[in-house]
């Protein structure tokens, strides 16, 4: 498993990579191969922001990628807390059982052998169905229709490589572009 680790705006310290790469590296536990680990380290350096020390955490299962965000006044105290929250994404995902609304078969299974549930097993559903034309256009003209339409997503045929993209409105305001990689995972 490799762990990547990043400070943004300080300096990481061997005190604080050692106690990071031991409190989430214990998330391996939960799955059979984690491929990598990223940690970033983020100190604001802005006197109005309280929580100034944050931390992100992207983990690379085979499966589904999590990833988890968490700021308090202390970096410690925002490790501690990142890795609850990533426990508490795996016992969600462990636990959920995805079912169509049709009477076919379940789209997938998932049973967690290392976390008790605390609560029932969950059954999330697919509700509802929606299709949409994937006119071509190009990234800049997807971004402007979702706008128009107050959406946080669009899902568009790109004209320029004629494969099926998405933009996205991100938590910073700008924008994010998504493009199918096929076969390389």
């Amino acid at each position: 498993m490799e762990i990547i680790v990043k400070g943004r705006h300080m300096e990481v310290t061997d005190a604080l990579r050692a106690y990071a790469e031991d409190k989430i590296g214990r998330i391996s536990k939960y799955f059979d191969q984690i491929i990598k680990i990223e940690i970033a380290f983020i100190d604001e350096k802005n006197p109005s922001i309280a929580n100034s020390k944050t931390i992100e955490v992207t983990v690379f299962p085979k499966g589904p990628v999590l990833r988890a965000k968490e700021s308090s006044a202390d970096m410690y105290a925002s490790i501690d807390m990142v890795v609850d929250k990533l426990e508490r994404q795996i016992k969600r995902y462990k636990n959920k059982t995805f079912k169509s609304t049709k009477s076919g078969p379940k789209l997938g299974e998932l049973a967690a052998a290392s976390i008790e549930a605390e609560e029932e097993s969950e059954v999330a559903r697919i509700v509802k169905v929606k299709q949409v034309a994937v006119k071509p256009m190009d990234p800049e003209e997807a971004t402007m229709q979702m706008e128009l339409l107050g959406h946080d997503f669009f899902v568009f045929t790109n004209a320029d490589t004629d494969e099926v993209n998405v933009v996205y409105k991100r938590r910073d305001n700008n924008y994010g572009l998504i493009e199918p990689i096929y076969g390389k995972m």
